[in-house]
């Protein structure tokens, strides 16, 4: 048996381009907002589903942020593997699943607001929740406490649904259908 961790590519034929997996991170669950953050979500007319809570892997973490890994300027000068490492590995955070039209991964980033607190826009999750910013992160040499995290487009939802649900789980793809009541 291979002790190498999953890639996370690992569901295709689904349209992830309406499908994203939401990640509340650490410090969402620690503070008690992953409910504000799903609610907020949901009002804005995502449907959300597949809610569970991880302890995350190390390489879960690894494999959902290989964009910091594979482009360092975000951080120069930081060990990012052990930020990663430091930010999640061992830590609780809450996944969920988005479900939308066409245009779901930008107007996710949209509610959620800029990664950095302090910038993000009055009226958005991090600008209305956020304690954290880029600045004091940069200068404890820590990844910034921004809550949420969701996927960016389709390639990063087929990758972020096998890193945190695997392919096995591929039968919560399906939208959810509303309950229809039979008159009497």
């Amino acid at each position: 048996m291979s002790r190498k961790p999953p890639s996370g590519t690992v569901v295709e034929g689904i349209d992830f381009a309406r499908w994203a997996v939401i990640l509340c991170k650490p410090d969402a669950v620690e503070r008690g907002l992953v409910d504000a953050v799903l609610e907020r979500i949901a009002a804005a007319g995502v449907t959300i589903t597949g809610r569970q809570d991880v302890t995350v892997q190390a390489w879960q973490a690894h494999v959902h942020y290989w964009d910091l890994l594979v482009d360092r300027d975000w951080f120069p000068g930081r060990d990012i593997p052990a930020c990663l490492d430091a930010a999640y590995a061992g830590r609780e955070v809450t996944v969920a699943l988005a479900h939308g039209e066409p245009g779901l991964h930008t107007r996710l980033r949209d509610l959620l607001g800029h990664f950095d607190p302090t910038v993000a826009a009055p009226g958005t999750i991090r600008g209305d929740l956020g304690d954290d910013s880029l600045e004091a992160a940069l200068a404890e040499k820590r990844l910034v406490h921004n809550l949420v995290h969701t996927s960016d487009d389709q390639d990063a939802a087929r990758r972020d649904f096998g890193t945190w649900y695997g392919a096995g789980r591929r039968a919560l793809l399906t939208p959810a259908v509303p309950s229809q009541s039979t008159p009497t």
